[in-house]
């Protein structure tokens, strides 16, 4: 796509989230977070994928910041958590429009197309699966997914299942679903929708604290990610704006 700005070894849209409501009728959704863009450095698969997906719009507002560190500034950021309700409220009246969840712990998913089709008033949302643990090394359960979904009037596949693995799932499988028009790859945004998880406050958000509420949350789970995984995350942006950052996939 026209216009993408460079951050890293990946490029990015820069639209608001009324622009790209607007023009969001097909193709693949991929939202960078720092997590991400550090995986993106290691992880060739990942990498290739994002250079497929067709629209990639920023998840973090420390990536938000980080770019306008870097001179190459984008006027919002449009985090999946934060777009999916946009998303379906926007086309609420919309008949063509129908959800498949795919995601969060069992049971979960199901609570949120509940919940998500009394907010729209219409059963926007045709389908919902919460697949097993480690279900992407198992091709059998996958093939099964697939058809649970294509057993549906799906137009929108929302993937939550984690980076990288929910990106990796759908372009894996994407050809086996000829009634997605429309695919999401936003992580725990199920579980937000099911009210099983609940975002941080959002005086948090805006202070670009977000990763620290989660960490307080899930420090087992999310302590190595954050304090570990994602610091050099700042050292790879100042490289970058020093012209010194080298792409670790080019040749």
């Amino acid at each position: 796509m026209e216009n993408r700005i460079p951050i890293l070894n990946i490029n990015v849209d820069t639209f608001t989230e009324k622009e790209f409501l607007d023009i969001f009728e097909e193709g693949v959704l991929v939202t960078p977070n720092v997590d991400h863009l550090m995986k993106l450095q290691h992880d060739r698969e990942f990498y290739d994928i994002y250079n497929k997906a067709d629209y990639v719009t920023v998840d973090s507002k420390i990536v938000k910041m980080a770019l306008g560190f870097l001179g190459t500034p984008i006027r919002e950021i449009i985090p999946g958590s934060g777009f999916f309700p946009s998303f379906y409220m926007h086309h609420k009246n919309n008949e063509a429009v129908k959800i498949f969840l795919l995601g969060a712990a069992p049971g979960i998913a199901d609570i949120a197309m509940e919940k998500i089709n009394r907010k729209v008033g219409r059963n926007i949302v045709v389908g919902a699966h919460s697949p097993s643990f480690g279900f992407e090394k198992r091709p059998e359960e996958s093939e099964e997914i697939i058809k649970i979904i294509n057993a549906t009037p799906a137009t929108v596949l929302v993937v939550g299942v984690g980076a990288p693995k929910q990106e990796k799932w759908i372009y894996k499988y994407k050809d086996q679903l000829p009634g997605i028009k429309i695919y999401l790859a936003i992580g725990a945004t199920i579980d937000f929708e099911a009210e099983k998880v609940k975002r941080a406050p959002v005086i948090m958000q805006k202070l670009a604290l977000e990763w620290l509420y989660r960490l307080l949350k899930e420090p087992k789970r999310l302590w190595r990610r954050y304090i570990i995984e994602d610091m050099p995350f700042f050292g790879l942006i100042l490289k970058q704006r020093l012209g010194k950052y080298k792409n670790p996939f080019s040749s």
